[in-house]
């Protein structure tokens, strides 16, 4: 479901997940919470009460909603985990997980000789071909076919794991749904409320190299992290969406 709505709410307080918090927070009164709870399949004359926090650190889901709802004078209480993309850009991307390459090879089990593929492709080694387009690390389309093809296919093969991971997240706090909200200005606020398992199955799809030497895993690239003025964070590993081509 996705609506287009415009609040004093929205104007005054669009600037990170409190946003979305206090919005919950005042589902009673909120024209724009009381929307995101049904498009999240409750019935609002069952409600009781909502609870909204930020949630703290660094996991996947931004806030959590502890919802109470009275059934047949049953008292049951729901919590749901959100992730939350604030969108100013209709066409900008979104880092979804950034991690040392040491990170990933841990939870995604990688084989030594395609881990030692992604350190030249972030710069943790040096580039092995002569006239490299940058002398500080190699991009896949620079590695020979055989190279590139193993990459693809560890990809391929691992997609269903590497997406839960970057997208959805493991634990406590895995979330749940994801929520985008485009404001553009004084237009009116846009969003859509999607649960986690669609959201990663619109944005997954085949594994290729893209035209910039980086790799493309359905709608999410992967890339060198880049940037910091040159220091180390710069070798890190990155995901990335447009958030709103959920729209």
């Amino acid at each position: 479901m996705d609506k287009i709505l415009g609040s004093k709410t929205a104007k005054n307080g669009f600037k990170n997940e409190n946003f979305v918090v206090a919005t919950f927070n005042d589902w009673k009164n909120n024209l724009l919470a009381q929307e995101w709870l049904k498009a999240m399949n409750y019935n609002l004359k069952e409600i009781t009460q909502v609870q909204a926090r930020k949630i703290k650190e660094s996991y996947k889901a931004d806030v959590q909603v502890i919802i109470l709802i009275q059934i047949k004078f049953q008292n049951l209480q729901d919590i749901q985990n959100i992730q939350v993309k604030l969108v100013s850009n209709p066409s900008g991307f979104n880092q979804i997980d950034k991690r040392w390459l040491k990170s990933y090879k841990e939870l995604w089990n990688i084989p030594d000789d395609i881990l030692e593929l992604l350190q030249y492709f972030v710069g943790e080694k040096e580039p092995k071909i002569n006239n490299p387009k940058d002398c500080r690390r190699m991009f896949l389309n620079e590695f020979d076919l055989k190279e590139q093809s193993l990459l693809i296919d560890f990809f391929t093969l691992n997609q269903p794991l590497i997406l839960n991971d970057i997208l959805k997240g493991r634990g406590q706090f895995a979330s749940e749904w994801f929520l985008v909200i485009l404001k553009i200005k004084e237009e009116p606020l846009k969003w859509i409320l999607k649960p986690i398992n669609e959201v990663i199955n619109f944005y997954s799809g085949k594994v290729e190299l893209s035209k910039q030497g980086s790799l493309k895993i359905g709608k999410i690239t992967m890339q060198r992290k880049g940037g910091d003025n040159g220091r180390k964070t710069a070798k890190m590993l990155q995901f990335k969406i447009n958030p709103c081509e959920l729209f």
